[in-house]
């Protein structure tokens, strides 16, 4: 059992800037604590050609279900294989702004390149190139919200790299702790937002400066978290996701009176349900709260992104030092993974069938595991080893640098919304 995984309104609302929070230094550093120590879950080699000679075995990861895709009858955008590209990515680390300092693996000076010249391809179609104008005309008069943890921050920052290509987005909000945003993009009057609530649920998380879990979070599995239950009418389109924060210990609260616990049974002499009963409660009650509300948004729902620490987790020396996407059938997803990703399906299944709901599965778990190589591991601070060459740090293996295999969510997010 896993104990601990952290990762890490309406238009006429006044919304405050981060750079207002910028210009309190006591602030900058209470934050910097928290980016720094407390959120890790907070060009081809010979291989990469047999790699591309190969194909995936079915049989070895047959994680996704093909009657639950949301591709073209004929195509699964999600059963593929990583190819060689040989394109460039879309941006760079000096070209655009909008990466954070955790995830700008050029920057922080990560050795190897290979991994920015892979593509996804589906078995049985081809998938486009992403193309930011055309994506920002379909959205002109629009607005889109990433609704989720750190990784639909992770996903946002990849868009604003690409659609700034094009027009330079303004931000127009900011939350005190610089996780929740919103950008205006003027020539085409399309707002873009990224709402962070990890659990999806109304939750009373317990952590100190750094991140770290000083108690159990207690988490309202009836109550959809305000933060974004508040603003759905806003949004003519999203992404939801949630995921690796139901493993943390936490207490289950339904109609205000306690229901169990996840990890915590020995301390409080409570029922263990499993991180399975909140997340998938957490799931059924989100996707009910959106059809009730009739508002007739379309709603992308993300599945887990799997991590690949290996040797540990994050806090017991787990690492990630892969340069190449796995090969067929070379690692079985993490049983935590998984389950994660069993129940999001059912889920998804379930919430089809509601009235009232527009809802289109983009199922990036295998294709996300197979990129073992797309992660920052060491690099997630500015050049690690300068000093010392065998300097123990922290790693991350479960953001994704930027640029990197996350790039090619967007390829999947314009087909999924012009061709289905």
């Amino acid at each position: 059992m896993v104990k601990e995984m952290r990762l890490l309104g309406s238009s006429n609302h006044q919304w405050p800037l981060c750079s207002v929070y910028k210009q309190n230094p006591g602030f900058v550093k209470l934050v910097a604590s928290v980016l720094v120590l407390g959120v890790p879950f907070c060009l081809f080699s010979s291989r990469s050609f047999e790699y591309f000679a190969s194909s995936l075995s079915d049989a070895e990861v047959d994680l996704t279900p093909a009657s639950l895709h949301a591709g073209e009858p004929k195509c699964d955008l999600f059963i593929g294989d990583w190819i060689p590209g040989t394109s460039a990515p879309a941006y760079t680390n000096e070209t655009c702004p909008f990466i954070q300092d955790h995830q700008n693996c050029i920057k922080n000076g990560r050795p190897d390149s290979d991994y920015l010249h892979w593509r996804w391809k589906p078995r049985d179609c081809e998938l486009p190139v992403f193309d930011p104008e055309r994506f920002l005309d379909l959205m002109k008069n629009k607005s889109f919200a990433f609704i989720g943890d750190s990784i639909a921050r992770n996903h946002v920052q990849s868009l604003l790299c690409t659609l700034s290509k094009v027009d330079r987005p303004e931000e127009i909000y900011c939350d005190k702790l610089d996780k929740s945003k919103t950008w205006s993009f003027p020539s085409y009057n399309f707002r873009l937002s990224v709402i962070w609530t990890p659990f999806l649920v109304k939750a009373e998380i317990f952590e100190d400066n750094n991140g770290v879990s000083i108690s159990e979070t207690k988490l309202h599995l009836d109550n959809v978290d305000e933060s974004w239950s508040t603003r759905f009418k806003d949004f003519d389109y999203m992404i939801i996701s949630a995921g690796k924060w139901f493993l943390k210990s936490a207490i289950f609260y339904e109609n205000d009176q306690v229901k169990g616990c996840h990890y915590c049974e020995e301390k409080n002499n409570l029922t263990d349900l499993g991180y399975e009963y909140s997340y998938r409660k957490a799931l059924e009650n989100s996707f009910s709260f959106m059809a009730s509300t009739n508002h007739k948004a379309v709603v992308l729902f993300r599945t887990t992104s799997p991590d690949h620490f290996e040797g540990g987790e994050w806090f017991s020396g787990g690492k990630c030092d892969r340069t190449v996407p796995f090969r067929d059938g070379e690692v079985e997803i993490k049983d935590v993974d998984r389950v994660l990703h069993e129940i999001e399906l059912q889920e998804y299944e379930k919430a089809v069938s509601r009235n009232g709901l527009i809802i289109k599965l983009m199922d990036v778990t295998r294709l996300s595991w197979l990129r073992p190589d797309g992660h920052p591991g060491p690099y997630r601070i500015f050049h690690p080893f300068e000093a010392d060459a065998n300097a123990r740090v922290q790693t991350d293996c479960l953001h994704w640098c930027l640029p990197g295999p996350i790039d090619s969510w967007n390829n999947l997010v314009m087909e999924i919304l012009v061709n289905t």
